[in-house]
C-alpha cells in the first residue's frame, strides 16, 4: 500500500474577494509523479505555494510525514526536503551555472569568500549522482532553456530536496527538452526515491508521466484518480464542467491566391540586436502558415514588423500584391489586415474602457455606428457588441463592464471577436490561447479554422507547438531569427522532427 507523503487537509486561501483554495482535502503519496491540473484560477499553484511557503493558508493544516508543519516561508519548506521550481525561472544570467547552483548557500574560502573551484566541484558530483548534464563554468546566458531548467532542479536537490514542485515545466521546452525532462523526473521518482508534484496544463504529459492525477475546479479538489484509469476526455471535462471533445477540425483543402508575402526581410529587438534575419515565405488564402519556435528567437518581432508596429530594416512585405514595406500600423490595417497580438493587455485592449467600447475600437467612424463623425449611436454600438459577446461566448454579466472585470479567457475572446469581426481576408495571429482555458481553446480553435475555411490568409505563431500542429496547413521552423525548415503538415510529420529543427539544426524539407 503507497505510503502517504503530504497531507492538507481542509486548506484554504483566501485573497480579497477570491477563494483561491476552497477546503481542500488532498493527500501526496512517497515516490509517485503526481500531476494536478485545472483550469486558470482552479486554485493550484496557490495550493503548491502554500506548501513551498509563498503562501499562508487562511486556514487548515499541512501534514508531513503524518506530523502537522507550519511552512512560513520557503526557507522553512527547504529545511523540510521541499524545493520548487517556477514556471519562470529564477537564475542570473551573468552568472556560471555552478555560482547558480549554490546561490544562497555558497561555499566558502576561510569563511568569507566564495569557493568557486569548490562550487564547480558540487556542480560536477550533482551531475554525476543525478545525470543531468551541464557545464559548470558555462554562463547562464549562454545556455538553452532546456538547460536552464536542468539549473533549477540541480539547485533544489543541492538545498536537500526530496519533495520537487515543477509549475508547468515544460511551457517553453522543445519536444525533445520535454522528452529528456521526463527521463529525469523518472529517475528521480524511482532511482533516488524522489517525489514529484507537477502543474501542467498539457494532458498528453499527465497521461504520458504520472501516476496520479488530481482535477481542481474553482478553487476546490474535483477528484484524484490513478492515471491509468482516466483518459484525457475525462480529465478534460472534469476541469470546464462540460464535455470537450478536442476532436479534428473540419478543414476545406481549397487554396487561393498569395495574399501576403515576405521576401529577405530583417528587423532588430527593444535591445538593437538582430531578431529577423533574412526571412522569406508567403501565405495563401485558405492557408494557415504556423510558425513553430522556442519563445524569444524573433517570432514577436516578425509579426510585429508585419503588422507596421516595428520598423523594416531591410526586405520587402507584399499585402495582395502592394509594397507595404514601409508602412504604419493603420495603413497596413486598412489594406486587410488584422493583428491578434500576443500581450493582449498591453497591445490588444484598454482594461479601463467597457466591454462596448474595446469591441468597438477601429470602427468607431463607421457610419453604422458614428452620426456625422462626432458622436456614437450608442444603440448600433450596444446592438453590436451584444451580437459579438453572444457570436463568441464572451462571458460578462453586460457589455457595459469595464473589460479588466473578465477573465483571461474571456479578455481573449473578446478580442478575437472585436478582429475577426472586420472580415478582412488576412489574419496575424500571436500565441491565440495565452493563459486561456481548455473549453475556450476549444472554440478558438474552431472560429480560427472558420475564417481559414472562408478564404483567409493567416499567419500563426504560438509557443504551444500542438497547437501549431492543429490549426497549420505549412509549418515554418524559427531559430535566432532565422527559418531553419518548412514542413508540409501531414500524418508523417512528427513532434520530435519539428523540435530538432527549433534549436540549432538547419535545412528543409518539404
Amino acid at each position: 500500500m503507497a505510503e502517504e507523503l503530504i497531507r492538507f487537509e481542509n486548506t484554504r486561501k483566501v485573497f480579497p474577494g477570491v477563494i483561491a483554495n476552497d477546503d481542500i482535502n488532498l493527500g501526496i503519496n512517497k515516490g509517485e509523479i503526481h500531476a494536478i491540473v485545472g483550469e486558470n484560477g482552479a486554485g493550484k499553484t496557490t495550493l503548491l505555494k502554500i506548501l513551498y511557503g509563498m503562501h499562508k493558508p487562511t486556514s487548515g493544516d499541512i501534514y508531513i510525514k503524518g506530523q502537522k508543519v507550519k511552512i512560513d516561508n520557503p526557507s522553512k519548506a527547504i529545511e523540510m526536503g521541499i524545493g520548487m521550481v517556477h514556471q519562470h525561472f529564477m537564475l542570473i544570467p551573468s552568472f556560471s551555472i555552478a555560482e547558480n547552483i549554490v546561490l544562497g548557500y555558497e561555499p566558502r574560502k576561510k569563511n568569507i569568500f566564495t569557493d568557486f573551484k569548490k562550487a564547480e566541484k558540487i556542480t560536477e558530483n550533482l551531475r554525476a549522482e543525478y545525470g543531468l548534464e551541464v557545464d559548470p563554468a558555462q554562463k547562464v546566458e549562454d545556455v538553452s532553456v532546456g538547460i536552464q531548467q536542468r539549473i533549477e532542479i540541480l539547485k533544489v536537490l543541492y538545498h536537500g530536496a526530496d519533495i520537487l514542485i515543477l509549475d508547468e515545466p515544460t511551457a517553453v521546452l522543445t519536444p525533445q527538452e520535454t522528452e529528456d525532462l521526463f527521463e529525469v523526473i523518472k529517475t528521480l521518482v524511482k532511482e533516488k526515491n524522489k517525489t514529484v508534484i507537477f502543474i501542467t496544463h498539457k494532458l498528453n504529459e499527465v497521461m504520458s508521466i504520472s501516476d496520479r492525477v488530481t482535477v481542481m475546479r474553482r478553487g476546490k479538489k474535483l477528484k484524484t484518480m490513478q492515471t491509468k484509469d482516466a483518459t484525457k476526455e475525462k480529465i478534460a471535462e472534469l476541469m470546464v464542467g462540460r464535455e470537450v471533445l478536442l476532436s479534428d477540425l473540419d478543414r476545406d483543402d481549397k487554396k487561393g491566391s498569395v495574399q501576403l508575402e515576405v521576401k529577405n526581410i530583417k528587423a532588430r529587438d527593444s535591445r538593437n540586436l538582430q531578431a529577423v534575419k533574412n526571412v522569406s515565405f508567403e501565405v495563401r488564402q485558405g492557408e494557415i502558415l504556423g510558425i513553430a519556435g522556442v519563445e524569444g528567437n524573433g517570432q514577436s518581432e516578425l509579426i510585429e514588423v508585419i503588422a507596421g508596429l516595428r520598423k523594416l530594416e531591410a526586405g520587402k512585405i507584399f499585402i495582395n500584391n502592394q509594397d507595404l514595406s514601409n508602412a504604419d500600423s493603420a495603413e497596413i490595417r486598412k489594406n486587410g489586415v488584422v493583428h491578434i497580438p500576443e500581450d493582449r493587455l498591453k497591445n490588444g485592449m484598454s482594461k479601463e474602457a467597457s466591454i462596448a467600447e474595446n469591441l468597438l475600437m477601429g470602427k468607431q467612424y463607421q457610419q453604422q455606428f458614428s452620426h456625422h463623425k462626432i458622436h456614437l449611436d450608442q444603440k448600433s454600438v450596444k446592438k453590436e457588441a451584444e451580437k459579438l459577446i453572444e457570436d463568441f461566448d464572451v462571458r460578462t454579466p453586460s457589455a457595459e463592464v469595464n473589460a479588466g472585470s473578465l477573465s483571461g479567457g474571456n479578455m481573449q475572446k473578446m478580442v478575437i471577436a472585436r478582429e475577426f469581426s472586420f472580415e478582412s481576408p488576412i489574419l496575424l495571429i500571436s500565441q491565440p490561447t495565452r493563459g486561456v482555458d481548455i473549453g475556450a481553446i476549444e472554440f478558438i480553435h474552431e472560429e480560427i479554422m472558420k475564417k481559414r475555411n472562408e478564404g483567409c490568409a493567416i499567419l500563426l505563431v504560438s509557443a504551444e507547438l500542438d497547437e501549431v500542429l492543429r490549426l497549420s496547413d505549412r509549418i515554418l521552423t524559427i531559430y535566432e531569427g532565422e527559418i531553419t525548415g518548412e514542413f508540409k503538415n501531414d500524418s508523417s510529420l512528427s513532434k520530435q522532427e519539428i523540435g530538432l529543427y527549433m534549436t540549432e539544426k538547419r535545412g528543409e524539407r518539404h
